[in-house]
């Protein structure tokens, strides 16, 4: 979706996205500066490449280096972030990680991480930027779920453990916030095209020696029904609708964009 001058809806305004100097993150990044917000982008890889996208947009960014397993460093990305633009009004948990093996083989230092950064940092960042968002009475939290958030998978039990909790915290927030202009919404994918799992399509397609397509299919295999990979641009369009006047009453919502996944 490219925004033009005459639809600029989040014009003046500030987004927070935590991991978000590539892949879902950065799309997402992407879609709320083409709506006009300023950007504050947190995570690793090419950071320099992450923030010339986002400025190619015409806003302002900024990146803050904070390790999402640390409470006092997200505290100290917030101050930095209104700091430097004054609020954050758009706050996008999307930072996480993965790791998978059966219960009795999960390494106990990976599950800690998962939780911390796929679900304590979402609260670490809430209880900080809420406060302030209500004090101005506007303000948008979209936590990254994941069809995980709604389903379990075997190999997977940290990950869709915090994903269900962050459905939860994402109910709580909406409720303790239901009336002011604060609204707390999630986004639950299903298998999104990345350029990692582009990647393992061209592995498994040169290793196997099938098509593209019959790739992508074995793939997908017959967790997401429509055979098609979320890519991560819809997933930023979705986020700036959260963000519009037409979601203003969508509180607590979990928003499935899953190719069908969930409703098996």
């Amino acid at each position: 979706m490219t925004q033009t001058a005459s639809n600029k809806s989040l014009a003046g305004k500030t987004a927070l996205v935590t991991g978000s100097t590539s892949g879902i993150g950065l799309a997402i990044a992407t879609a709320l500066a083409q709506a006009g917000a300023n950007l504050v982008l947190n995570g690793f890889g090419d950071i320099d490449g992450a923030l010339k996208q986002i400025e190619a947009t015409g806003v302002k960014a900024v990146h803050h280096p904070a390790d999402m397993t640390k409470p006092d460093e997200i505290e100290a990305m917030i101050a930095f972030a209104n700091e430097t633009f004054g609020a954050v009004d758009v706050l996008v948990n999307n930072a996480g990680i993965q790791h998978v093996a059966t219960i009795d083989e999960f390494p106990t230092d990976r599950w800690d991480a998962i939780i911390a950064i796929n679900l304590s940092s979402a609260f670490h960042t809430m209880r900080v930027a809420l406060p302030q968002m209500r004090a101005r009475n506007w303000g948008r939290v979209i936590n990254i779920a994941s069809v995980h958030g709604l389903v379990g998978s075997a190999g997977k039990s940290a990950y869709v453990a915090a994903k269900h909790g962050i459905l939860g915290l994402t109910k709580v927030a909406a409720l303790e916030n239901a009336r002011t202009g604060v609204t707390v919404n999630a986004i639950c994918p299903g298998f999104v095209l990345t350029p990692l799992v582009q990647k393992q399509i061209d592995d498994l397609a040169a290793r196997d020696s099938l098509t593209p397509d019959a790739a992508r299919a074995k793939l997908l295999g017959d967790k997401q029904p429509s055979a098609q990979f979320v890519t991560a641009q819809q997933i930023g369009d979705m986020t700036v609708f959260l963000c519009s006047d037409a979601a203003s009453e969508m509180r607590g919502s979990a928003l499935q964009i899953d190719g069908g996944w969930s409703a098996q």
